[in-house]
């Protein structure tokens, strides 16, 4: 795991010092590769290249692993794990090659001298890259299937950028800063900005699976060698044993490459159908007890720290555990602007990145079990989509439009207390998010409007008030439901291509990297991915329950009753928060011009949205969109 950035002056006409400038880039991101920095430099009178690797010491940590490493006529930077990289070794060395040491990063190399652009293609693992030809003079970048790692590119005035985050590329002193306000249209809807799309308007995001390619003219072309929306489905299983096995062959497979290291392994377990799985599977294997990692609030509405403690226990896991106090979280905030260097909205960057911190004071690489949700169906929504829109297709629009406007008016807190107080128990928890996203989802036109609707945190009438540009669209392109049983394959194929990548992913390596912890994802091989989402809805979510598959093979290791209880997530009190700790920078935030003109907001849509939001006696909108409202002004009181 590293850090990878790059610079090309391609018509060597301009004066500044590109060596320099390289530095700086490779160094602003120091933090996520600590053991070793390397740098290749070429300078000629039509072109100067600068290439800049920071290490993060994983798989051979000896100097044999430094970076960049050359072959021939290519020159490598490497970010990332290649976990089968030992078989293709062998595969390789059949073929006469010759290693000089027991780097993955050697093997890509050689792997791209012998197999060309379809080397990729053997490649299990998370990973981006550059690799430069000094022979054909072209620059290749690449990124793994489903963007575990991140890869920005920029090119104006024939300079050409890139680098595993945004502010590396800052350090170039032309960089420009225009917002690109697609992007903000997105990240109000979602909170997060997913590929390609960068705030910037000239810095972009490789695609996951993709290739980009730039020769010595500022050609450029890009292409995909992977397509999450092209899995194709399948029939072939007809009963539950056949796919309960090979979904356990794979999931073991996938989980014990990605505890292949030259260092401390461990599991970030929340207790939760996937981690517990992960860590079941592993535990079960290993000769020893893994070291598995958990985070616990004081504030015991969100505390399921036990949940985890519990499963530990059983498994016999080495375990640690965190509580964390709203100090905790006070000292976080301030530092998420920087970590993430575009505006990111996902609350859940506190918890994660606190659980980072103290996962590294023990080991290098910690497994997350993100992926689960998508592709085998764990999350409500997809549930949503299936049961509650077929109760609502015959409505007349304008009576869907009636009931969202009462569902507007419903007071939560009111609602709970009078529950309360006639001793009715009902946990309102998550309420005050989810009955907006189920309001905007009533006006839908078909299941997968439906889906787009309630993947949005604020209406589209509403963000058009609120935003001078049309509502960019969340998902893009040409995606038909297919056959009509596989529904679920098709809402994880979007999940995939938008929320994982901009969110869940992004999420977990910033967080991780910006402490220096390599974070994997076993539940995200391509090979479990290809399988999960090829199968029909009955192996998905039956009889109601979400996960159907991971469940039955789970409680044949772990007890049922450890693990059965409604999904929270890393739920974090936002809500209480925008209303007390943080009303001021709310406050701030509507009445700062330069903020709303930066953003193309309207300051008095602003100001409406910011008020009903604090009068505990108007209707308001969703608190996550506040918060999302937040980030973006903390972003820009860092960035701008």
């Amino acid at each position: 795991m590293c850090r990878i950035s790059g610079i090309i002056d391609f018509k060597a006409s301009s004066d500044y010092d590109l060596y320099r400038i390289g530095q700086n880039m490779r160094d602003r991101m120091a933090y996520g590769g600590p053991d070793d920095a390397g740098e290749f430099f070429h300078n000629e009178a039509d072109a100067r290249i600068y290439l800049g690797h920071r290490r993060l010491s994983v798989i051979d940590t000896s100097t044999g692993g430094h970076q960049p490493m050359y072959y021939k006529d290519l020159v490598i930077v490497f970010n990332g794990e290649i976990y089968n990289y030992a078989e293709i070794s062998d595969d390789l060395k059949k073929q006469g090659y010759q290693f000089n040491s027991h780097s993955d990063t050697e093997v890509i190399l050689k792997a791209f001298d012998l197999w060309g652009y379809d080397a990729v293609q053997r490649f299990r693992g998370m990973f981006a890259f550059a690799l430069w030809n000094t022979k054909t003079r072209k620059l290749l970048l690449c990124r793994d299937r489903v963007g575990v790692k991140p890869l920005y590119w920029y090119y104006i005035d024939n300079v050409f950028l890139f680098g595993s985050e945004l502010k590396s590329m800052r350090e170039f002193p032309h960089f420009d800063t225009a917002i690109d306000q697609e992007a903000v249209s997105l990240f109000l809807q979602t909170g997060y900005i997913k590929a390609p799309y960068s705030i910037y308007k000239n810095a972009r995001k490789i695609a996951p699976g993709a290739f980009l390619e730039i020769d010595e003219n500022g050609g450029i072309r890009t292409w995909n060698y992977w397509n999450v929306k092209n899995i194709s489905l399948s029939d072939s299983y007809d009963n539950d044993k056949a796919v309960l096995e090979e979904a356990e062959k794979l999931l073991t497979e996938s989980a014990q490459y990605r505890m292949v290291a030259d260092v401390p392994v461990g599991i970030f377990l929340s207790g939760g159908i996937d981690s517990s799985l992960v860590t079941a599977l592993l535990q079960k294997k290993s000769g020893s007890s893994l070291k598995t990692f958990t985070i616990g609030f004081d504030d015991k509405r969100f505390d399921e720290s036990t949940h985890a403690k519990n499963v530990a226990a059983f498994l016999g896991t080495d375990h640690y555990e965190l509580i964390c106090t709203q100090d905790d979280f006070k000292r976080v905030i301030p530092l998420l602007p920087d970590i993430y260097d575009e505006p990111f909205g996902d609350s859940s960057a506190i918890p994660t990145y606190l659980v980072s911190a103290m996962a590294r004071k023990q080991v290098t690489v910690a497994l997350s079990a993100d992926g689960g949700d998508e592709v085998f169906s764990g999350y409500l929504k997809y549930k949503s989509v299936s049961e509650h829109y077929n109760k609502i297709r015959y409505l007349p629009l304008a009576i869907r439009e009636k009931i969202a406007g009462g569902l507007g008016k419903i007071d939560l807190k009111k609602l709970e207390n009078r529950a309360s107080s006639l001793g009715i128990k009902y946990d309102f928890k998550g309420l005050e998010w989810r009955l907006p996203k189920f309001r905007n989802a009533l006006s839908a036109r078909d299941k997968l409007h439906f889906f787009e609707l309630a993947s949005s945190y604020i209406s589209h009438s509403d963000l058009e008030k609120l935003h001078h540009l049309p509502v960019k669209r969340i998902f893009e392109g040409p995606l038909a439901p297919g056959k009509e049983n596989y529904l679920y394959a098709t809402l994880g194929k979007i999940d995939i291509d938008t929320y994982l990548e901009g969110d869940i992913l992004t999420k977990v390596d910033r967080a991780s990297m910006a402490v220096a912890l390599e974070g994997r994802e076993p539940l995200l091989d391509h090979k479990l991915i290809e399988f999960g989402l090829s199968l029909p809805d009955k192996y998905k979510i039956r009889n109601g329950q979400t996960k159907w598959i991971l469940r039955n093979i789970l409680y044949k290791h772990v007890p049922k009753e450890l693990i059965e209880r409604p999904k929270q997530g890393f739920a974090i009190p936002v809500n209480d928060w925008l209303q007390s700790e943080l009303k001021e920078y709310l406050i701030g935030l509507s009445n700062d011009g330069l903020f709303c003109e930066t953003f193309q907001l309207h300051k008095e849509e602003l100001s409406n949205v910011i008020n009903d939001f604090l009068d505990p006696y108007k209707p308001s909108a969703n608190p996550l969109f506040i918060w999302f409202l937040y980030s973006l002004y903390m972003w820009y009181k860092k960035w701008v």
